[in-house]
């Protein structure tokens, strides 16, 4: 490495663009600080680069870092528990007595350790991540995940109605300890910051939500929350709102839903005229398959939503969903794809392995900034797959993009052998 230069060796694949898989086989990426300068085969290297060591991977491939866009902290606890209920008793059960005992810390800390463990195990380079009311666990999961190395935004959740006794803040102590909790964290790492977090337009009263909203606009933070995921869910909302058309602009209302960036997870049951607004304010969709199956919650019109010009990521959605690995999430988000095209009389096309990828890389990534891709100028995250070391692995009878479906289906986090996060080799946690 020469004046924090890495050239690296091996065979690229990425997607510029939803659907669009690019392959560079025995190829050179080149590496300036945290961003990609381009990608080269030997004859094309320029020549300040040709005296400067390879990093050579062989036959791996490299792949951009995967992004979730969704997932709870807390509820890591809880993977596997109680998936035969739908969401809202699977709250009431199951998630709010998981997330009371966040209140002491050294719990918080055992689990978050080993939450950052697993992000990192399977290949998770950035991470949106639900925290709890406890403004102190919740900054203990920054630091940890700065530790580790990660990039993410994590949020303190809101809460102040329809939530247990044990998981409720009054509005004005919610409002305080979340701008305590943005001052105390918004300037402390470089690749981890806040995010304003509703729980969910159901569990905030209007006096929160405007509260917060101001908070996001204040300290020009973005936003997460949840979005038509379940239709007894949608249907309290209304009752809830009746002087809002839609659930999408209750978020709208006060200031949620893309006057700072937005991720709202799920959305299932959004009509044509809140997919509408999404597309105009710019909001995100964190598309979460496995939960959406296990809490019997619907299949999202992913397709639809991407060519009526919404941004979509994917989400791991711990614990509704019971998978880390963004692999198992993308090619999950591929077979639901399936299950949708089915059900629409083969209208809605499902989705490609390459678009798949995308959603998992780029997709997500954007809400970034320039992550998730190796295009020129982009932050180098990258996992490093070496699909020859399990027995039944020839990868010589098999093409690059043949290679990359098999790992996505049936690789596990053993095939990762090396990860960069913004440039810089990330070594396991050492916690």
């Amino acid at each position: 490495m020469v004046n924090n230069i890495k050239i690296i060796k091996g065979n690229i694949i990425f997607t510029p663009s939803f659907g669009q898989l690019k392959i560079s086989e025995n190829s050179f990426i080149v590496v300036v600080g945290k961003k990609v300068k381009g990608i080269y085969d030997r004859d094309g290297l320029p020549a300040e680069y040709q005296s400067i060591s390879v990093i050579d991977y062989g036959d791996a491939l490299i792949i951009p870092g995967f992004v979730d866009l969704h997932s709870h902290a807390p509820q890591f606890v809880n993977r596997g528990l109680g998936l035969d209920v739908e969401l809202l008793p699977w709250l009431e059960r199951y998630t709010f007595p998981a997330e009371a005992k966040y209140k002491e810390i050294t719990y918080a800390e055992a689990v978050y350790k080993q939450v950052v463990r697993e992000l990192w195990k399977w290949g998770t380079t950035r991470v949106v991540l639900f925290g709890t009311i406890h403004k102190e666990a919740t900054a203990k999961l920054m630091e940890l995940l700065a530790i580790g190395g990660l990039g993410g935004y994590v949020g303190k959740v809101n809460m102040d109605r329809n939530s247990p006794p044990i998981l409720i803040e009054t509005t004005q102590q919610s409002l305080a300890d979340t701008e305590e909790f943005i001052k105390n964290t918004i300037d402390k790492y470089e690749l981890v910051k806040p995010i304003i977090t509703p729980r969910f337009a159901l569990s905030c009263t209007p006096e929160l939500m405007r509260g917060i909203g101001k908070l996001a606009k204040k300290y020009n933070l973005p936003v997460q929350s949840h979005l038509s995921e379940n239709t007894d869910e949608v249907a309290v909302v209304k009752k809830l709102h009746p002087e809002c058309p839609n659930y999408a602009s209750v978020y709208d209302k006060f200031g949620l839903f893309g006057q700072q960036p937005t991720i709202m997870a799920h959305c299932i049951y959004n009509d044509d005229v809140e997919i509408e607004l999404m597309a105009r304010n710019k909001v995100y969709v964190a598309h979460c398959p496995y939960s959406n199956i296990n809490l019997s919650s619907g299949v999202a019109s992913i397709r639809k939503l991407i060519e009526k010009g919404v941004a979509v990521g994917l989400g791991s959605d711990i614990s509704g969903g019971h998978e880390v690995s963004m692999a198992k999430v993308l090619a999950m988000a591929v077979q639901v794809s399936k299950l949708k095209w089915l059900e629409t009389g083969k209208q809605e096309g499902f989705l490609t392995i390459a678009e798949g990828l995308y959603l998992a890389t780029k997709g997500g990534g954007s809400f970034f900034g320039k992550v998730g891709s190796f295009e020129e100028g982009y932050e180098f995250d990258a996992l490093v797959i070496d699909d020859v070391c399990s027995e039944d692995s020839d990868p010589s009878q098999y093409s690059v993009e043949e290679r990359l479906s098999r790992f996505i289906y049936i690789g596990d986090d053993k095939n990762i052998i090396t990860r960069y996060v913004a440039g810089n080799k990330n070594e396991q946690p050492q916690f």
